[in-house]
């Protein structure tokens, strides 16, 4: 494997067939996400059944990672034909859910007025149509158009998330969060963030079954980052909502601190949205496209995301190509090595947040990642229970090959989504010696080392393991196995 930064991949009309699934993996695909706000549940769990079934016919360990719609406020239909609305045309806004049309817009929404003062932006759909509210009567909310455009359908209804009154999650995404948990999907996606209590709450209902991944698109959300890190298994830089809900200028600066915080605490991130938008209907993407996707790489993504492109584009599998070829070019000229001294810096400054044993687990990947470089290793070893050893040292973005050896299945499948870990499943060892030999054993079978080179073998002492839902069931113990072998 020559590239490190992980592509997920939204799976619809134009992909979910066997076939498709099969050449996406094939062309680098590594998580596949299911959009639940889109489909029927049952239409999701055939899906995820065909996903198992040819991933382990292709042999890849490929993740699931399911959305959960969150909370969403539409208008009322604009009808079958698409609707001109023209800038600087007058508006009015009214709750309900009656049809919509050039001049009156029904939004299903009870206390809109409420909530909408004189200043207030409301937009409709990914921001196509952007309108300033004037006054506010008894009856709707006045507003004059300030960026036109067509819409049709039922388009989404933005309103700032400092005003909004929706709670998330929703009855219904705990309901699917429950669903999909039972269905054994590796990662479940929290839509529309604002506190880390909102997190906790689909915890409580998933509970060690999946991963939580934190979608950032609202201002709420990054006023508490902190705490939703620390309660997060992942992050999605949701950059659609967030372009939104935040002044577009500052996304770009808002993608790098993001990403930024994930790595330094070691929690996976996933860049999101219109990524290679065009190739909806292009046959290749856009130069500036191509440069997002670079600047992602650059800015130390573990992974970039793919929506319509592959879900309802009319060539995901070359989509999928396009992609590969420009994170592994971009991988050749990024510089991995300042990130990775800076980190040590950056580790020292909140240690005092996190217990005994993760501090050890910190200090001994910090070690690794410096090993490797003196040593010249071909390949980092990082055998694990949970995953959490091969995050950590992934946090160092190293040169070397890095390898996730778990006897877990499920655990192998989350590794799929964490920069650069080359997932592998193994069996259970008994004893520190037995687990490095098989490492090192298992490396040279899969063609990551050869006879002559240096590896360097990462873990926890096997030992009884205690339940937490971070780890899927199980928790590592501090990694505090570190050694260098040279394969003879």
């Amino acid at each position: 494997m020559t590239r490190k930064t992980k592509i997920v991949a939204t799976i619809g009309p134009a992909s979910d067939s066997r076939a498709v699934l099969e050449e996406l993996m094939i062309a680098g695909l590594d998580v596949v996400r299911l959009n639940l706000s889109h489909g029927d549940i049952s239409d999701h769990l055939t899906t995820l059944a065909r996903v198992r079934e040819t991933a382990e016919a292709v042999g890849r360990p490929v993740a699931v990672l399911v959305d959960l719609p969150g909370p969403k406020i539409r208008a009322g239909s604009f009808g079958d034909d698409d609707v001109m609305i023209e800038s600087t045309s007058k508006i009015r806004l009214v709750p309900g859910e009656g049809l919509s049309d050039a001049s009156t817009i029904s939004v299903a929404y009870p206390t809109l007025l409420d909530d909408l003062r004189p200043g207030s932006t409301v937009q409709l759909g990914d921001g196509a149509v952007s309108m300033t509210v004037t006054g506010v009567t008894d009856e709707a909310a006045l507003a004059v158009v300030e960026t036109g455009g067509r819409t049709s359908g039922q388009p989404g209804v933005h309103l700032s998330s400092t005003v909004v009154r929706l709670a998330t999650p929703t009855p219904e995404d705990l309901v699917l969060a429950e669903t999909m948990a039972a269905a054994g999907v590796e990662f479940i996606a929290v839509s529309f963030v604002c506190a880390a209590a909102d997190v906790e709450r689909v915890a409580d209902v998933v509970g060690s079954r999946a991963l939580l991944v934190s979608k950032i698109e609202t201002q709420a959300a990054l006023d508490d980052l902190d705490a939703i890190i620390a309660v997060s298994d992942a992050l999605m830089v949701a950059r659609g909502d967030l372009g939104i809900d935040c002044p577009i200028e500052e996304v770009p600066h808002l993608q790098k601190q993001i990403i930024r915080d994930c790595i330094a605490a070691g929690k996976p991130v996933i860049t999101a949205t219109q990524m290679l938008e065009s190739m909806i209907t292009a046959p290749s993407p856009t130069r500036a496209e191509v440069s997002d996707v670079a600047n992602a790489v650059f800015d130390g993504t573990d992974a970039v995301m793919l929506s319509g492109e592959t879900a309802i584009g009319r060539n995901p599998v070359a989509v999928i190509r396009t992609m590969a070829r420009v994170a592994a070019r971009a991988e050749s000229e990024a510089s991995y090595q300042q990130w990775a001294n800076k980190l040590g810096k950056m580790q020292r400054e909140f240690r005092h947040d996190v217990d005994a044993g993760d501090q050890i687990t910190m200090a001994l990947s910090r070690a690794a990642s410096e090993a490797a470089i003196d040593a010249d290793v071909a390949a980092i070893l990082c055998c694990t229970r949970s995953g959490r050893t091969a995050r950590a040292m992934a946090r160092f973005r190293p040169v070397a090959r890095m390898v996730g050896l778990s006897p877990d299945p499920k655990v192998v499948r989350t590794m799929a989504l964490t920069w650069g870990i080359e997932p592998i499943k193994v069996d259970t060892y008994s004893s520190t010696d037995e687990m490095v030999w098989f490492a090192v054993e298992t490396a040279m079978g899969h063609g990551v080392a050869d006879h002559g080179d240096t590896v360097i073998v990462l873990a926890g002492a096997p030992t009884v393991l205690q339940e937490t839902r971070a780890g899927l069931g199980h928790k590592d113990v501090a990694t505090d196995v570190l050694r260098l072998v040279c394969v003879d």
